[in-house]
């Protein structure tokens, strides 16, 4: 065996030997990777552009979905509270009854055990037997009510622990809605800006001045086609407050799943306009669009919201003359646009 492990090692070595032994084979060095400073040659800036446009598209829906599950996690954070004041004071409740169905027994201990019929059963004076039979009847009916109580103190504390259960399981399930969203947020903006990094600064300005035109085209199509009757209706008074509050937010940052007072995105902008003019509304631009009611475009007045792109995503508040204030993503701050630079899915009314 000693001899087999020594011919194993010799014969390794002599491997060994043999590779270093022999000669290089000279290899031409590998070409450099293209530089990441650059955009692909077959690219144009037009296509880089609509990518980019596409991966905010896609963090403005992710960020919806993170101000969604916010929002429930915070109903269901605020429900657990109350649940848990209700348990709480349920347990003393029951802790109560119990006492008091205590000091009915020891009250009975107390009569030499002889329950209240014996004893007044025993009794020879009219007049006692008379108010013993009352406080009979007076004790058993008080006896039942209590254990009846009990019974439907311990039925709601059973109900309200269920109830606690339920609402921690949508708990955790609205946190791990958040938690993806988050990482999709951050892997779609990732991507714009990597994309946008690569450019060269002529071409980033180039890429801007794009984005510009293309905006006052859809925008001066958008008014051309007449689809807004009266550019300047008069706006009520909670939506004066609204458009006031969000036009005071001009030249703050973008930031997702911010509402204020330092950033907002964009239904974070929104809603606190409006929760200033004293009428709250949802949180996201989605639930907005499915809760508050739709109006025509063409009856479109200040303060009125307009919901961006098909799946509600995004959204601005109209000012007047054909403008709306908004978010419109990161790295940009809150500012004016043209009401029509964007794909409009609908109008809705917060104060209708």
């Amino acid at each position: 065996m000693k001899r087999r492990h020594c011919a194993a090692a010799a014969i390794t070595v002599v491997c060994a030997l043999a590779v270093l032994s022999a000669p290089v084979q000279a290899w031409a060095a590998p070409e450099p990777p293209p530089s990441s400073q650059q955009v692909p040659a077959t690219k144009s800036l037009a296509e880089v552009r609509a990518e980019i446009d596409q991966l905010y598209e896609k963090a403005g829906a992710a960020t919806d979905a993170y101000n969604l599950a916010e929002e429930q996690v915070k109903k269901q954070t605020a429900e657990l509270g109350d649940l848990g004041r209700a348990i709480d004071d349920g347990r003393s409740k029951i802790a109560r009854l119990k006492d008091r169905i205590g000091s009915q027994a020891r009250e009975q201990y107390r009569n030499a055990g002889l329950p209240p019929g014996a004893q007044l059963a025993l009794s020879t004076d009219p007049r006692l037997f008379l108010y013993g039979l009352n406080q009979i009847r007076q004790s058993q009916q008080a006896s039942t009510s209590v254990l009846a109580e009990l019974t439907r103190a311990q039925a709601d504390l059973e109900l309200y622990t269920e109830d606690a259960q339920d609402n921690w399981d949508k708990l955790e399930a609205g946190r791990l809605k958040q938690a993806r969203a988050k990482k999709e947020i951050n892997a779609r903006i990732d991507e714009a800006k990597k994309l946008e990094a690569q450019l060269e600064e002529k071409e980033r300005a180039r890429l801007l001045e794009l984005e510009r035109q293309a905006q006052a085209a859809a925008q001066s199509s958008w008014l051309s086609s007449g689809a807004l009757k009266d550019i300047n209706r008069e706006a009520s008074p909670s939506g004066k407050a609204a458009v006031k509050f969000a036009l005071a937010q001009i030249g703050k940052p973008y930031v997702w799943g911010a509402e204020g007072p330092g950033s907002y995105d964009c239904s974070g902008l929104t809603s606190q306009a409006w929760a200033a003019a004293k009428r709250p509304i949802p949180r996201t631009s989605q639930e907005q669009w499915a809760q508050l009611k739709h109006i025509a475009i063409g009856d479109m007045r200040p303060g009125d919201l307009i919901i961006y792109h098909s799946d509600a995503t995004h959204v601005g508040m109209y000012v007047g003359d054909g403008m709306v204030v908004h978010a419109p993503r990161p790295g940009r701050n809150v500012t004016l646009a043209g009401a029509g630079s964007m794909e409009i899915l609908g109008v809705v009314r917060p104060d209708a």
